[in-house]
């Protein structure tokens, strides 16, 4: 005959370890949502940022499997700004000016350094777009909100994947489908490839940003920089880094 008593215990002792995933990590959701914030507009919530990492860290609860090899840490992190993120293109915050502006300096970048056949100076990318270097530096600081590395652009190449949560699966190698793992595997030695193409000072950048968990202002005084210069290395890095993302998975 089953046991049924200590098939409840293991579900009990199971619902025990889920709760305390939970309780721990519950923290990090407010530390990605103020670190996520700092890029965004006045008028984004960072209550709403706040829901959408607990519904994260749930959903990373319920879909860890240990046996991938990765540890819990990196799976919620990925899957509560990947919540985070959906909910941001949600609510569509990004006004079409600014994303005009966005789409200038994306496609200035990528003729420049298409014509250069190297990373674009600053003053070059001004007199292109016939602006003033003091212009082109406050156009940086209008677009900084939205100069991450948006994952949108992979899931463009792999429309199979639905949602964001499914491709941080696929970045993090835990799909069980092992075409996907290749595929996202030479996405990830392509990030790795560009990164290692940017200048110095970006590169070390976006090292410390995404590596390290530093803040822009904490960087700023690693390399001696104010915290908008920071600010202005990392825009450009992602400008540079999304160009060659899309010539490479074009």
């Amino acid at each position: 005959m089953k046991d049924y008593t200590q098939a409840y215990r293991d579900q009990s002792i199971a619902e025990i370890d889920r709760e305390e995933l939970i309780l721990k990590y519950t923290p990090m959701i407010k530390y990605i949502a103020q670190r996520l914030l700092s890029r965004l507009p006045p008028h984004v919530s960072i209550d709403d940022l706040i829901s959408s990492g607990i519904i994260g860290l749930i959903n990373a609860v319920e879909k860890f499997d240990a046996s991938k090899n990765v540890q819990f840490k990196t799976y919620a992190e990925f899957r509560i700004k990947g919540a985070m993120l959906d909910e941001l293109r949600a609510l569509d915050w990004v006004p079409r000016s600014i994303r005009r502006k966005i789409n200038e300096l994306e496609k200035t970048y990528s003729a420049l350094e298409r014509q250069l056949g190297r990373p674009a100076k600053d003053e070059e990318v001004a007199e292109e777009m016939d602006i003033s270097l003091d212009d082109f530096y406050k156009l940086l600081d209008e677009t900084k909100s939205v100069t991450f590395v948006d994952l949108d652009l992979l899931r463009q190449n792999k429309p199979e994947i639905n949602g964001f949560s499914g491709l941080s699966e696929e970045l993090l190698g835990t799909s069980n489908d092992p075409f996907s793992n290749l595929a996202m595997s030479q996405v990830r030695d392509l990030l790795a490839q560009a990164i290692d193409n940017l200048p110095e000072k970006e590169k070390l950048t976006v090292s410390l940003y995404y590596h390290e968990q530093l803040t822009m202002k904490e960087i700023g005084e690693v390399l001696g920089y104010t915290e908008s210069r920071i600010s202005q290395m990392h825009s450009k890095a992602m400008y540079r880094l999304r160009n060659q993302l899309k010539k490479s998975l074009a």
